[in-house]
């Protein structure tokens, strides 16, 4: 399919797709973020670099040589896209000294900054640091680790913030499903939590719920176990990141622990949870594990027919985002809107 046609094609998917993506890139486009997309080699990131900048989604930089960008995408318009290469950017001395500075408690020598912010994604990192850009996007055809790392080391958590976390917003029509919104935590980043981490990722969750995907946070706690209904370590755990969360944030809505369907059905809610001001019409919903939110949305979007929007990274000081190595543009545009709309968080 030519790129043109691709393009024509993405736009019918988001119409087709609801009101939730058109909403997104709409935020994002009244932000005016600068983001950076590191891998200028990958064709997909290219075209979405071409897609953001023609719809005015945010300003954006491509990572990688311009000269090889451009011959092999000959027909993409890359007017307006701003172009660096890591490998000669007058910037290079100057991210390579701040790289040094950050890590060289860790062992790490000047020589060897000075070839790692070469990297392009540690480049790109790097960029975020400083504050040259707002966001940074990458992951296309990099593994998670290697996104992540960067953001880990460079970044680094917000304050405050036990653990980088990450959620899925849920797209779809459902009796259940007021909005026709739900968002899934943690789906796609840490295999276990800690309590504390736990609550941490509840409390961002919540938050990533109101500012991005626009709707009134509910927040369930799930377990397999509805107020004590059994007794387990891992329910004692989803107990404890009950009462921190609300310790640390009163003011949001949030219960647990609660089965998914003392969540959702508000017939199951009232037999299980009739106290509970959640239980019956969560639309935040916090798995105990990475099994489980992995599990969980995959068959919400095989079997349920919701379109699965992320994994989008929430905890760092500054907004970093991972992309599936499967991902196509129309992903990558997303994840683009998404990243601006945070770097106003």
């Amino acid at each position: 399919m030519a790129f043109m046609d691709k393009v024509k094609s993405f736009g019918r998917k988001v119409m087709e797709s609801g009101t939730i993506i058109e909403t997104i890139k709409e935020k994002a486009a009244a932000v005016d973020k600068k983001i950076v997309l590191c891998e200028g080699e990958d064709r997909r990131v290219v075209e979405a670099a071409y897609i953001c900048t023609r719809d005015k989604i945010a300003r954006i930089v491509l990572l990688g040589n311009a000269d090889q960008i451009k011959v092999n995408n000959p027909e993409i318009n890359l007017e307006g896209v701003e172009i660096i290469d890591p490998a000669t950017s007058p910037k290079l001395e100057e991210y390579a000294a701040l790289l040094y500075e950050l890590r060289k408690a860790k062992g790490m020598t000047e020589e060897e900054a000075k070839e790692q912010a070469k990297d392009a994604t540690f480049f790109g990192a790097l960029m975020l640091k400083s504050g040259d850009a707002d966001g940074l996007v990458s992951g296309a055809c990099h593994s998670t680790a290697n996104t992540l790392r960067p953001g880990l080391q460079i970044i680094k958590t917000a304050p405050g913030v036990a653990a980088v976390s990450s959620f899925m917003i849920m797209s779809g029509s459902n009796r259940y499903v007021e909005d026709n919104v739900l968002v899934f935590a943690d789906c796609g980043l840490n295999p276990t939590y800690t309590a504390e981490g736990l609550a941490d990722c509840a409390i961002a969750t919540a938050k990533s719920a109101k500012e991005i995907a626009g709707i009134e946070p509910r927040v369930a706690m799930l377990s397999f176990s509805t107020k004590g209904s059994a007794k387990h370590d891992n329910v004692t755990l989803v107990q404890e990141a009950t009462r921190i969360a609300k310790e640390k944030a009163p003011e949001l809505t949030l219960d647990g622990e609660l089965q998914f369907d003392a969540a959702l059905v508000p017939e199951v809610a009232a037999l299980k949870a009739p106290d509970s001001k959640v239980a019956g019409h969560a639309n935040v919903l916090i798995f105990p594990d990475l099994q489980s939110g992995n599990i969980g949305y995959k068959i919400a979007e095989r079997l349920g027919g919701f379109q699965a929007i992320g994994p989008i990274c929430q905890g760092f000081a500054k907004p970093l985002n991972d992309l599936s190595r499967g991902c196509k543009s129309s992903d990558i545009v997303c994840a683009v809107a998404i990243t601006a709309i945070q770097a106003v968080q």
